[in-house]
């Protein structure tokens, strides 16, 4: 039986005001395009790390490919790392926060996310990706490291 992969993914904690950005994810799981699934849930920007990408250039990346919305490398930092599984993908999750972006977020691949919506804090939607979930309350509890567990 061959090995399989771990992937590395990034997960974009964007604040404004108090406010966190998160897009719902296509109940289609064929156009949801998660390894970990999600289907119907609410997520952060995010994706995978290309080989040789800092954490940072694959957030700043993945957040304009998705949103638009436009940061500085410096700009953004890690806040979390999690051990993300289910029973047919594995990934770790780096949890990264960006305070300072421009733009305001527009659906750019309209088969994985249909809308793009700025949450406080106090009264996250339902359901949120668990990937998601984690960066927020690794952020909230001001931890760093999730087990996945």
């Amino acid at each position: 039986m061959d090995k399989l992969k771990i992937g590395v993914g990034v997960g974009v904690m964007i604040l404004r005001e108090g406010k966190v950005l998160l897009g719902r994810r296509s109940e289609n799981p064929n156009t949801a395009d998660s390894e970990l699934h999600g289907e119907g849930t609410w997520t952060m920007p995010g994706g995978k790390v290309d080989f040789g990408e800092s954490f940072e250039d694959a957030a700043v990346r993945e957040l304009e490919e998705e949103t638009g919305i436009m940061a500085k490398k410096e700009d953004t930092k890690v806040i979390s790392v999690a051990n993300d599984r289910v029973s047919d993908a594995h990934f770790v999750t780096i949890g990264l926060l960006c305070e300072n972006s421009s733009g305001e977020p527009e659906v750019r691949e309209p088969d994985e996310i249909t809308e793009w919506c700025w949450f406080s804090l106090d009264n996250l939607p339902s359901p949120i990706f668990f990937c998601s979930e984690r960066v927020l309350a690794r952020y909230r509890d001001g931890k760093f490291y999730s087990t996945g567990e």
